[in-house]
């Protein structure tokens, strides 16, 4: 157990495909742990679970998976009681081993978190001590969340433990049951023993049987190799046939084409001569026309000129005319004036004269026209029977075209009447191609034109028929002759007024006035209906006073054009009374036929009034009964009639004619075609003798073609559609003969009479028919009716509802059903035979072939259709081999009935093949650890989608996907990967079986040779999780060798396919990384000794190529060479005096503009850009940004061989085997970092620069989430003692927003620091490099010693001194001078002891005297400032006491940066009263002003004696007890002068004697007398 545990490690527990650092934090459930090992012994059994490529397997795998298959046959031979026995105490194991190592996992994790704790304990603490709150904080929660855990992991224990108990218990109480049943087991296990030697003996026999196909196999194999040599010997004859044939065709074909091609050139140049003498006469057609321009613009100009000089001249006449007139004195304007007007009149007369003599030759020549029309209209015999005697508006518009042609071809001879009876209309092809489409279908309207006529006489009333030339004008016709004024015609109307005012008088009656009609007329009006021309006929008509007196009634006449065809009879009956009556007798003889209306006009006492006359001629008024005949249904073969009824309600007779409506009309005399419009007015007229003149003329020159689209296009013109000319010309539709006319279709209808015609309806086919009809009249004015006829023709009494039987496709060899249900309308059972036609029997069969079907009922019929292979041979007729369709008539015969009933089989008939390509699989050489996939095509031959699937596959091979199983679509073809995994190490050769849903099988053979290398690795599958840019991922992996003994009894032996085992001892592999991935394995070279593992570790860090990043920098340095040239162009053109404009100088230096950057990027690419300059990290930020993400599938081979690497320095390479390479795969994607930095151009690298020490340094870095989410954010613990610091951290960034961070940077010391912060998300991590120098304040002082000594100076005057402070670091450099003497703590340290009594090593302090008037004593300037990198500064310090003191002093310091002292520097100096000064000696006083004794004699009398001022000058002579003599005693007294500006009193220039004692005390006491001499002179 312990060498297991160390060759597989806890890793794999987690499975062959090995997770994450990511990953592996995420998986949180213990449940996951513990079903971890159950998946790798699926994944070990299953190859499914492998990579697509390379999968791995464990090599024990193979006798775990025979173990099973034996204990299942087995379990075969076993009573089901000890079945379910044994599965129970596996499940109970299996869960118990899980259960426990759940609890040994729990366990693991609450040991690891207790320690956890301990180590944040101590962080805690140690955090504390450096008083650091944001990381105690920090750490607190940590310490919170694993305390949480730990509680958690405490209650999964329990629960564990318990149900570990629980689990025991069961497995006991299954453990004697098992004891109970142990003798079951024994029998069974002897009974599999039995079953398993019979076993044997069958396929010993199948394997004899197996060897004897085989033998009979190979003499086909043998047999099928000479056929197919002699094949190939006869292919090669006829292809060298065929050589020689293609050879002798290709000589002809080139003789042939170069006879076409000569004709080609030949023809080609005709048409380049052709071409070029049409361009001549072109050519010289152009000049001729320009040289007639030339011409006619000469013509032109002379004519012109022509016309000038006749201006000129009349110009020059009329002022010699006027310059003569003024010189007889008269008036010249007025003289031209008549003269102008007399010529204007002169052409008016003349303009007139012509048009009267035109006019005058028209109207006489249409009087002579309308007067022999008119004599010829009287001499022609009325006859009864014609319908009408007067001429439609269609007879009098042909009539009139007509007159036009003969006036044309005639000469001026009068013009013959045009009769009605006689008239023919013009015959001309051309002419006769459009009709009215109103005239076709009988427009009612029309009927209101027919009495106008497209003449119009120029005298109104001229051409009426009752006009005559002796006729009197009535009352309201002017009898002025023509030529009257208007003011005549005025004075006239009024004098009839005047008259009529004297008979009308107004009734009035009780006040009352009357107004209206004064008689009422018994008929309203006076109408004589259908009247004969010739015949007499009268009407009484009772006039009744409806006034409210007496009246009168008086006869003025009828209208003028009824004067000659009505006579009224009348009797003024005198003064009528109110309701009072009389008879007025209205005699009329029609002379024309033609109706008439007007009125018979009478006079009142009251007024006018009129009683309506009409006069209708005799007219056709026809009418169907009904517009829809409907039969109904009828069976097929009967016949039925209708009666349609025409009647005629009008007193004129007619012929009709009943025909179909799709039939051309041929009542008309005319013909068939013409063109005539409901449009045309009478001003068409004189269009009409144009197009007349024009087709008479092209007539008589016998040409066939008219401008007949004149009508047309004139119509358009005015705004009229074009429709109205259309041709009937139609094509004729199919008619149907279901629906047919009777015997009486055409015949004549009298006046006030009914005919009545039959429609037959005969039907034939089944179904709905519907046919029109139209009924037309030779009368014109009669329009054409219409009526439909529909009916429903039904089927024979036996009949199929479905007459196409749709069997859809069909597969050979399957059988195929449908039921045939047949109906009967009959009311008796008929006898039915079924028969299918004889192609088809041996395919198609109707069961039963004969029944009986009952009355009004329906009867079924089963069909059976089974297509054979010979189906395309058997039923050539029916069936389309192209495209596979069958269609066969079938027939049912009914008893007694002549015509079968028929129906039609159709189907689609497909075969069921499918085809594996290739036919034949090598896998190669493939290690038990991989698996190799192998891509195979499936191709489906039928039209029909099969289900198919690959059964009976050998446990080391799988199809995928689905496992081999699917439907495939018709015609398709699928592609299927054959995975195949060995499971030990031999040669496989087997077969796939594709059955398909028919049974159909399809054979696949396969060959591969199975390794068994020296080596394994522990996961051969590695899935990174999403990595961001330059973030890192890495996973771990074992390459083991397990490879312990030579024995392949005991175990499987490391081999490749059946050769000798690999050797025992130590191995060494090597991975071979592709070049430039961004993987990282360490090591990559390695030896394992057999029994152990190796650790390896794989690092997976995405980032972007290099010359990607140096293009980008590339193409962002030449746009800004661009922008900077461009910019320093528009500087010039600015400076530019001339005022040159900006487009002419970009047009200058376009050139320049384009070579610039082409120059300045090859000098750029020369140049190297390191991945540390500014350029590459913008570019890299910018790349950054955009990119869109990636994922890259890395396979890494692992080559293996013996031996020791180590062993083989020096010495020849380790041999490594192709056959024994194992593979590792790894998914590595890569993704766009979820957060980037947005300051800075994007720059991950964040430079504070130099930072002087004990300073802080504060840079802000922008950080933008771009991803669609909420990150919860986290950063990496800085150095808690290094000078980084972060000081606005936060614990989440929302999608989109963007988050400031400021950074810290401080530093204790001179050194350039370097730290790196991680923001670390879910979804990756950013890396922020900090880099910061810091810079130590180096500055050094000219004073050394750090002393100023200002020495001796005369109290009350002043004394400079300067230094220099030199700034030595990279840094300016703030600074400030600060004297103790003026600082806030002065006064604290004055309350403490003198200096002398604290120490007596030192009397002074360090601030001394002051000055008694409370200004400082020491000054400097200047006080605070700034130096620069490198510079200095000096600094002058002023000492000016106002008293004698020996004890002035003062400390100056430098601050920098208000906070860090630099220097300090001691300012010592004396004052004296006078310029004389001694120093030395031993202090005879103390240092403190105010502990000093202040002599009491005044400053004046101290002036007048010399004071005596004591110097004590101690000498200390030190014996030595050596025999070297001892140095002697020595002591030094300084006499000096002060330098003053103050001028010194007069004395005598001697030298100064002072004498002093000097004692010495040794053995005895000896003075002496010392005399001290001295003089200050002056320097020369």
């Amino acid at each position: 157990m312990e060498e297991s545990d160390s060759l597989f490690p806890e890793e794999e527990l987690s499975g062959n495909v090995l997770l994450g650092d990511d990953e592996k934090g995420g998986l949180k459930d213990p449940e996951f742990e513990v079903e971890a090992l159950p998946l790798e012994a699926e994944s070990a059994a299953d190859p499914r679970g492998c990579c697509p490529e390379k999968e791995p397997t464990a090599a024990a795998a193979e006798k775990r998976k025979k173990t099973a298959v034996h204990c299942r046959g087995q379990a075969s031979h076993l009573p089901k009681e000890v079945i379910c026995l044994d599965k129970l105490r596996e499940e109970k194991v299996l869960f118990i081993q899980k259960t426990r190592a759940e609890l040994r996992a729990c366990r693991e994790r609450m040991g690891l978190i207790t320690k956890q704790q301990e180590s944040v304990a101590a962080e805690v603490a140690a955090e504390r001590e450096a008083n650091h709150t944001a990381a105690v904080g920090r750490l607190q929660a940590v310490s919170r969340r694993l305390c949480m855990e730990l509680e958690n992991e405490r209650d999964l224990q329990s629960k564990i433990l318990a149900t570990l108990k629980e689990s025991e218990n069961i497995m006991w109480h299954i453990e004697i049951q098992d004891a109970q049943l142990k003798g079951v087991r024994e029998s069974a296990q002897a009974q599999a023993e039995a079953a398993k030697r019979c076993l044997q003996m069958r396929a010993a026999e199948q394997l004899g049987k197996e060897k004897e196909t085989w033998g009979k196999a190979e003499r086909n194999r043998v047999l099928r190799v000479r056929r197919s040599a002699c094949l190939q010997k006869e292919q090669r004859l006829q292809h060298q046939k065929l050589v020689e044939d293609a050879r002798k065709s290709h000589r002809m074909a080139v003789k042939f084409l170069k006879a076409s091609l000569g004709r080609a050139q030949e023809r080609v140049r005709q048409q380049e001569m052709e071409s070029r003498e049409h361009l001549r006469r072109r050519m010289d057609a152009v000049l001729a026309l320009k040289k007639n321009i030339t011409a006619n613009r000469e013509t032109l100009r002379k004519f012109q000129a022509w016309g000038q000089v006749k201006a000129e001249r009349a110009e020059q006449k009329a002022q010699a005319e006027k310059e003569a007139i003024l010189a007889h004195g008269g008036d010249a304007f007025k003289h031209l004036l008549h003269q102008r007007r007399r010529q204007e009149l002169e052409a008016q007369k003349r303009t007139f004269e012509d048009k009267q003599k035109l006019r005058k030759h028209e109207i006489v020549s249409r009087i002579l026209k309308e007067e022999a029309e008119e004599e010829s209209r009287k001499r022609k015999p009325l006859s009864p029977a014609k319908p009408a005697d007067r001429l439609t508006l269609r007879d009098k518009t042909w009539g009139y075209i007509a007159q036009v042609c003969q006036e044309k071809t005639a000469t001026a001879a009068p013009c013959s009447p045009v009769e009605k009876d006689n008239f023919t209309y013009p015959e001309n092809s051309q002419l006769l191609k459009y009709i009215s489409y109103e005239s076709v279908l009988g427009d009612p309207g029309s009927a209101n034109q027919e009495d106008e006529t497209l003449a119009e006489p120029e005298i109104s009333g001229l051409w009426n028929e009752s006009y005559k030339s002796c006729q009197v004008p009535g009352e309201d016709v002017d009898r002025k002759p023509v030529g009257g004024t208007k003011m005549e015609k005025d004075i006239l109307a009024r004098t009839v007024e005047r008259l009529r005012d004297g008979v009308i008088h107004k009734q009035v009656v009780s006040g009352r006035e009357f107004k209206g009609c004064p008689f009422n007329s018994k008929p309203k009006l006076i109408h004589f209906k259908d009247f004969d021309v010739g015949k007499v006929y009268k009407e009484k008509v009772t006039l009744v006073n409806a006034t409210y007196t007496i009246n009168y009634c008086k006869l003025v006449g009828v209208e003028q054009h009824l004067q000659d065809f009505v006579h009224i009879d009348f009797d003024p009956p005198g003064p009528m009374s109110a309701g009072m009556s009389c008879e007025v007798f209205v005699t009329f003889k029609p002379m024309i036929n033609k109706d008439l209306e007007g009125s018979v006009l009478f006079l009142a006492q009251t007024g006018r009034f009129s009683v309506p006359l009409k006069c209708s001629t005799k007219k056709c008024s026809l009418s169907l009964d009904k517009e829809l005949i409907d039969f109904g249904s009828y069976v097929v073969g009967e016949t039925a009639s209708r009666v349609i009824t025409l009647t005629n309600v009008g007193g004129l007779g007619t012929t009709f004619k009943f025909l179909p409506a799709s039939e051309a009309c041929d009542m008309d005399t005319s013909p068939s075609v013409r063109i005539i419009s409901n449009t045309l007015t009478y001003d068409d007229r004189g269009f009409y003798e144009k197009l007349i003149s024009s087709f008479s003329e092209q007539q008589l020159d016998g040409n066939g073609s008219s401008a007949v689209d004149m009508p047309s296009q004139r119509l358009q013109d005015e705004g009229h559609p074009t429709e109205s000319a259309t041709t009937i010309t139609m094509p004729p539709k199919e008619e149907l003969t279901e629906i047919s006319l009777g015997k009486i279709t055409e015949g004549e209808i009298r006046p006030f009479s009914t005919i009545k015609v039959p429609i037959i309806f005969s039907p034939v086919i089944p179904g709905a028919i519907q046919s029109s009809f139209k009924v037309m009249f030779k009368n014109q004015q009669c329009p054409t009716l219409y009526f439909r006829a529909v009916g429903v023709a039904v089927d024979v009494p036996v009949w199929v509802p479905r007459p196409s039987v749709d069997l859809k496709i069909c597969m050979y060899d399957r059988l195929y059903q449908d039921s045939i249900v047949i109906h009967s309308r009959s009311k008796a059972a008929l006898r039915l035979k079924l028969e299918v036609c004889k192609e088809l029997r041996a395919h198609m069969e109707l069961l039963p072939e004969m029944g009986y079907i009952q009355a009004l009922s329906s009867y079924s019929a089963q069909l059976k259709f089974l297509p054979r292979h010979s189906l395309p041979e058997d039923a050539r007729k029916y069936f389309d081999k192209e495209s596979r369709v069958l269609e066969a008539p079938m027939t049912i015969w009914v008893a007694d009935q002549i015509r079968p009933v028929g129906f039609t089989v159709h189907a689609i008939i497909t075969t069921s093949d499918l085809e594996l390509s290739p036919s034949e699989v090598d896998f190669g050489y493939c290690t038990t650890y991989e698996a190799i996939r192998t891509r195979i095509s499936l191709c489906n031959r039928s039209l029909l989608p099969q289900e198919f699937g690959f059964v009976g596959l050998p446990k080391f091979v799988d199809i995928q996907p689905n496992d081999g199983f699917g439907t495939i679509l018709p015609l398709d073809t699928l592609e299927l990967d054959v995975l195949f995994q060995p499971t030990q190490a031999k040669v496989y050769s087997f077969t796939l079986t594709c059955k398909s849903e028919i049974n159909r099988c399809f054979k696949l053979t396969c060959r591969a040779v199975g390794v068994h290398p020296p080596l394994e690795l522990s996961h051969y599958q590695i899935k990174f999780a999403a990595t961001s840019l330059y973030d890192t991922s890495s996973a771990t992996l074992y390459v083991i060798n397990s490879h312990l003994s030579m024995n392949s009894l005991t175990h499987s032996v490391p081999r490749i396919g059946s050769e000798d085992t690999c050797p025992v001892g130590p191995t060494s592999f090597q991975f071979l990384l592709p070049p430039d991935s961004p993987i990282t394995i360490s090591p990559s070279v390695g030896t394992v000794l057999p029994g152990k593992r190796c650790l390896v570790q794989v690092a997976f860090q995405p980032v972007l190529p290099c010359e990607l990043i140096r293009r980008q920098a590339f193409q962002a340095l030449i746009k800004d060479t661009e922008i900077k040239s461009l910019r320093k162009d528009m500087a010039t053109q600015r400076k530019d005096p001339k005022g040159q404009s900006l487009s002419i100088l970009r047009l200058q230096n376009r050139d320049q503009l384009f070579q610039a950057p082409t120059c300045h990027s090859l000098e750029l690419q020369s140049q190297d850009l390191k991945s540390s300059s500014e350029e590459y990290q913008v570019a890299q930020a910018t790349l950054a940004r955009s990119y869109q993400g990636k994922f890259d599938k890395f396979v890494v081979p692992c080559v293996v061989a013996s031996g020791d690497i180590q062993d083989q320095k020096g010495m020849e390479p380790l041999s490594f085997s192709p056959h024994n390479t194992l593979y590792l795969e790894l998914w590595c994607p890569a993704v766009a970092p979820s957060i980037i930095v947005t300051s800075d151009k994007g720059k991950t690298i964040s430079s504070f620069g130099d930072v002087a020490v004990g300073h802080r340094g504060i840079k802000k870095v922008s950080i933008q989430n771009i991803s669609h989410e909420d990150l919860a954010v986290e950063f990496s613990l800085l150095n808690p003692n290094g000078p980084f610091v972060l000081l606005n951290p936060i614990s989440k960034l929302p999608a989109g927003e963007t988050h400031v961070l400021a950074l810290s940077f401080c530093p204790r010391e001179s050194v350039m620091a370097q730290e790196a912060l991680d923001i670390m998300t879910e979804r990756g991590t950013l890396s922020l490099t900090l880099v910061g120098i810091g810079v130590a304040s180096m500055i050094t002082c000219s004073i050394e010693g750090h002393l100023l000594n200002m020495g001796y100076v005369i109290a009350g005057e002043s004394v400079s001194s300067s230094f220099k402070l030199q700034n030595n670091s990279s840094l300016p450099i703030k600074f400030s001078i600060q004297l103790d003497s003026v600082s806030s703590s002065r006064r604290e340290n004055q309350q403490q002891l003198p200096q002398f009594l604290a120490s007596p090593a030192q009397r002074t302090e360090v601030v001394g005297t002051q000055n008694h008037s409370g200004q400082s004593v020491f000054s400097v300037v200047p006080v605070k400032g700034i130096m620069g990198p490198g510079g200095a500064q000096d600094f002058t310090v002023t000492f000016s006491p106002d008293h004698e003191s020996l004890y002035f002093s003062d400390r100056l310091q430098v601050v920098l940066f208000e906070k860090k002292v630099s220097q300090q520097i001691l300012l010592k100096g004396a004052a004296c009263e006078h310029m004389m000064f001694v120093e030395g000696g031993d202090p005879l006083d103390v240092p403190v002003e105010s502990l000093t004794v202040i002599p009491a004699c005044d400053h004046e009398r101290r002036e007048g004696t010399e004071e005596l001022k004591p110097i004590l000058v101690t000498l200390d002579y030190i014996q030595l007890d050596t025999d070297t003599p001892a140095p002697p005693a020595t002591r030094e007294l300084h006499v000096g002068c002060i330098r003053t500006t103050q001028l010194s009193p007069k004395k005598p220039d001697h030298p100064l004697m002072v004498s002093a004692l000097l004692q010495l005390k040794g053995d005895v006491k000896e003075t002496y007398k010392v005399f001290f001499i001295a003089q200050v002179v002056t320097s020369p």
